[in-house]
């Protein structure tokens, strides 16, 4: 997933700001597993008492329990991942000081309280807990909320305060644009390379949170694969179908950005219903992630609030679809099967009680992810400690942070182009003389 995050943000970006944002991607990883080990892990699962509810854990604080390592490093991918749907959204703009403190906030407290929350056994919303909301609590099987909602809020937040790129909504004066300047990534290989390996890290979280893959795990494991699947490939063919048809009579495009992103949004809706939903209901379930995804896209831009890679209308919009959707398409034998307990269903199959904890659940996460993360981003602007300089920005982070440019594109010195031409020279005239 990290690889994935790198090289789609890295293909999103102009070049030079590459190096810097693939630094902020390994940082994720590196930053989000010292914060996970020392406080993420206590709050998210720290001592857990079905019997009991609480809003945070207090336990096992650097892994003091000993035990549970294998818990806690599927539990860390996850958390990077939170943090790492942040990354695209600010990139080109943000300073490093910056990204480093919300990155270890995001992991260390913030995604830590909402996965506590949702998927340890005391959570107020856990559908694990001896007394679950409405009598069956929330089904986010992967992290549509947990990790996508999370993410996509704080970049809501991070993108709203920190501002838009130069020259993205106004001109060189500060006069308003009529339509929003268009700042493509420099490769459009790297994105399709970062969709695709995403696609290929989400059978990890997916199938993988089945937490096993024996006896009747087996079963919920596949489905989840073949689930996950299809909602990415009719999220995909939605959006770039939807797309072609906005586009004016004799301007109508394929656009390759609309397909990726149709397919990571149909991933993202996917994910928290993937193993209590029949392959039909995947289907329907990624084609509409493909206008959700056109949609939020649009409202942003209207919004005039500059996301670089579309993470919010990816993210965020979708992860919200997700936990709605499974509260309407959740079937009772596979809820049974995959989360035990009595047969609870989807609103499609009568029964309310799923649909509304799913509806609980993202007032939620917005709130606590708002109330953490919109304060925190505005000390970091009030300090001014999270956005470069003009000057910086314009010359690109690669060079005024990083050293130099990602890409050695320089040709060889106007001496040695001198001498090849006066030796091209004196070979023709000895041939003619020959």
């Amino acid at each position: 997933m990290q690889a994935g995050f790198a090289m789609l943000c890295a293909g999103s970006v102009r070049a030079k700001n590459v190096k810097n944002i693939m630094l902020k991607n390994l940082l994720d990883a590196c930053g989000g597993a010292i914060g996970f080990w020392s406080l993420g892990w206590a709050f998210a699962y720290g001592g857990q008492d079905s019997s009991k509810q609480t809003f945070i854990g207090n336990q096992d604080f650097f892994l003091s329990g000993g035990g549970d390592h294998h818990s806690w490093f599927f539990q860390f991918a996850f958390a990077a991942t939170a943090a790492t749907i942040v990354a695209g959204t600010v990139a080109e703009r943000c300073t490093m000081v910056a990204y480093v403190c919300y990155s270890m906030m995001l992991t260390g407290f913030v995604y830590p309280v909402v996965a506590h929350a949702i998927w340890s056994n005391s959570g107020f919303l856990s559908a694990f807990t001896d007394e679950p909301l409405f009598g069956v609590g929330v089904v986010d099987f992967a992290g549509s909320g947990v990790v996508h909602l999370t993410g996509g809020v704080s970049a809501f937040w991070a993108a709203k305060i920190l501002g838009p790129r130069i020259g993205r909504f106004s001109d060189v004066n500060g006069n308003p644009l009529l339509v929003p300047a268009d700042m493509p990534g420099h490769s459009t290989s790297l994105q399709m390379l970062g969709t695709f390996i995403l696609w290929t890290g989400w059978y990890g979280f997916n199938p993988g949170s089945t937490l096993g893959i024996t006896g009747g795990s087996a079963s919920i494991a596949s489905l989840s694969a073949v689930t996950t699947t299809l909602a990415a490939a009719s999220g995909c063919i939605s959006c770039m179908t939807i797309r072609y048809l906005m586009g004016a009579e004799g301007e109508k495009q394929y656009d390759l950005t609309a397909a990726m992103n149709g397919a990571l949004g149909g991933l993202v809706a996917i994910t928290a219903g993937c193993s209590v939903v029949h392959p039909w209901a995947a289907v329907i379930i990624g084609a509409c992630a493909g206008p959700v995804y056109l949609c939020a896209s649009n409202l942003l831009l209207w919004l005039k609030i500059d996301d670089t890679v579309d993470a919010v209308p990816v993210h965020m919009a979708n992860g919200i679809w997700g936990l709605l959707a499974t509260g309407l398409f959740a079937d009772p034998n596979l809820k049974a099967a995959a989360y035990g307990g009595n047969r609870v269903a989807g609103l499609f199959y009568g029964d309310g009680a799923l649909f509304a904890a799913e509806c609980v659940t993202i007032l939620f996460v917005f709130g606590w992810v708002t109330s953490i993360m919109l304060p925190f981003f505005c000390l970091l602007r009030h300090l001014k400690l999270f956005r470069v300089s003009q000057e910086d920005e314009e010359v690109g982070l690669d060079i005024s942070k990083h050293g130099g440019s990602a890409y050695v594109l320089a040709g060889p010195s106007d001496e040695a182009l001198e001498a090849f031409k006066k030796g091209k020279e004196g070979e023709i005239i000895g041939n003619n003389k020959l």
